[in-house]
């Protein structure tokens, strides 16, 4: 499918109702643009929030873990 996009003065384009269905039809807020020897291709994108733990933090979970399993015995097979 080839269409014809405007873009603004803000660099902004809309998408049309066609091509948004390829998609999936699911309501996305972000596209991945990458130049290529073609031209430029629109790729849908995902981002997914992620923390990264300090050694500290990794520390505080093993005690709170200790301190939650304390009172459990384990049985030996």
């Amino acid at each position: 499918m080839k269409k014809v996009i405007n873009i603004n003065e803000r660099g902004t384009l809309t998408l049309p109702k066609e091509m948004r269905r390829l998609f999936g039809g699911k309501k996305f807020s972000q596209v991945i643009a990458e130049e290529t020897d073609e031209g430029i291709l629109l790729r849908a994108s995902a981002t997914f929030p992620m923390e990264l733990y300090s050694e500290k933090r990794l520390a505080e979970f093993l005690r709170n873990n200790e301190k939650a399993l304390s009172g459990y015995h384990l049985k030996k097979r």
